[in-house]
């Protein structure tokens, strides 16, 4: 894996050019390419937003959001955080990126390997920051990285992290920890901000404090393409107690149930800032989740472990659509280097399609498959069929789904002689055949599978 080449340099400065002499003086939105706005929930199925189904949950920010965009049935992500936010950021699965999982050191690279560090990725927000946006990180990180170039080594113009006790500067010890060795994330958070600790109190909630950050970047850079990756604390564990938007300064009790439901009170806030800034109607908002719900799919190789919301609304696309369309998080990086107007780069290659001709209605279908991988383990699936490759065992597992996506109504196909399963089967045969097999790093045993991502 290399840094950005020369030859990439120039094409996405040529890119950019014009969009930087635009910078240098006012443009009517309509001129401008849109802000791109990616917000990324953690430990968040698709299952848990009302939209999707859920009795359990009240979603109406997201639900609304859903409504006057499009809302995918069935987005992929990995089942666990670190290999879905490299692939979201290179466009890439890991048998590109390098990394095939997170928690167990035998399918990721090594930590002197070349693709372990991000700044080697050409990521989508170096390609956007190269061709004149304004770009910010918001929330958290855990990718590579060190001060004082941390983060915007990712092509990051101004961050504000959650931070573990490794990415704050030297000499600083924040004083709460919600374990023996994780800061605090949320009441009394952990941040960084622009390579900087920032002090924080006690009834400092930290999804309140980086929602203000990304506010105040957009109000900021409001006159200037701008992309913000907003990647979610929420609603990882903890489940702590959140504030009470109906009762200013009391506190929901915790839980799942209330930590989905602040989720989507900061969506909606989110949204009423970008009306209150005049760039809602030129703003890409997208929606996703990392992997599923913790203790509820996370860390699983099932459907359940990889079905995420994906929500996006934003010009031109069709508001109201329900689309049966299978997407990936790989998808993503494409999508929005043609909302900016951008060339996909040359000598980077992309995994995933861009899906504009869905979302504004031009094509129903999007790809033939979607893949989803951690460590050995493997998933396949296309509109009707979804295939289950376990870890370790390697045992395949063959489902007709039918058009449900929750696992209802799910006919377990694997040993079936019927023509229709062996054609689908040989199909899926044929895909994996062009994706290289998930191997345990050269000098390392994969023992048995890690537990799932502690942070």
């Amino acid at each position: 894996m290399a840094t950005i080449t020369r030859r990439q340099a120039m094409q996405l400065a040529a890119a950019g050019t014009a969009w930087a002499a635009g910078c240098r003086r006012p443009a009517r939105a309509a001129e401008r390419p849109p802000h791109l706005i990616v917000v990324l929930a953690d430990d968040l199925g698709a299952k848990e937003l009302s939209c999707y189904g859920s009795s359990r949950h009240q979603t109406p920010c997201l639900d609304r959001l859903a409504s006057e965009g499009t809302r995918f049935r069935t987005c992929w992500a990995m089942p666990l955080c670190t290999p879905t936010r490299m692939a979201l950021m290179t466009g890439q699965y890991g048998f590109h990126n390098g990394y095939l999982g997170m928690a167990n050191p035998a399918y990721i690279p090594a930590k002197t390997a070349p693709e372990a560090q991000i700044v080697n990725h050409l990521t989508f927000s170096k390609v956007l920051q190269q061709a004149g946006y304004a770009t910010a990180l918001a929330g958290k990180w855990q990718l590579s990285g060190k001060l004082p170039t941390l983060v915007r080594e990712a092509g990051f113009d101004e961050y504000c992290m959650w931070a573990y006790e490794d990415n704050v500067p030297p000499g600083v010890r924040h004083p709460d920890y919600e374990n023996a060795t994780r800061t605090s994330r949320y009441w009394h958070p952990c941040l960084v901000q622009n390579g900087e600790y920032r002090p924080t109190q006690p009834a400092d909630f930290g999804p309140d404090l980086l929602h203000d950050f990304v506010v105040d970047f957009l109000r900021r850079h409001r006159e200037q393409p701008c992309c913000v990756y907003y990647t979610s604390l929420l609603t990882h564990q903890p489940r702590v107690e959140t504030p009470d938007p109906a009762h200013p300064g009391e506190r929901r009790p915790a839980g799942l149930k209330s930590n989905v439901e602040y989720l989507d009170h900061l969506v909606g806030r989110l949204d009423a800032a970008l009306s209150d800034l005049g760039v809602r109607d030129n703003t890409l908002l997208v929606f996703l989740g990392d992997n599923g719900t913790g203790q509820e799919g996370k860390g699983t190789v099932t459907e359940l472990g990889a079905r995420v919301p994906g929500i996006i609304r934003g010009p031109g696309v069709r508001a109201g659509q329900i689309s049966m369309a299978v997407t990936d998080v790989t998808d993503l990086y494409p999508t929005l280097l043609d909302y900016a107007g951008l060339p996909q780069p040359a000598d980077h290659q992309l995994d995933g399609r861009s899906l504009r001709p869905v979302l504004e209605g031009r094509a129903e279908r999007h790809r033939d498959w979607i893949y989803s991988h951690l460590d050995d383990g493997r998933l396949l699936r296309d509109e009707r069929w979804l295939l289950q490759i376990d870890r370790t065992t390697h045992r395949e597992h063959f489902y007709d789904s039918g058009t449900s996506r929750n696992g209802d109504g799910y006919r377990d196909v694997t040993a079936a002689a019927d023509p229709t399963v062996l054609q689908a089967r040989a199909r899926f045969a044929a895909v994996l055949d062009t994706i290289p097999p998930p191997r345990p790093r050269p000098g390392t045993q994969p023992g048995r599978n890690r537990p799932a991502d502690p942070a």
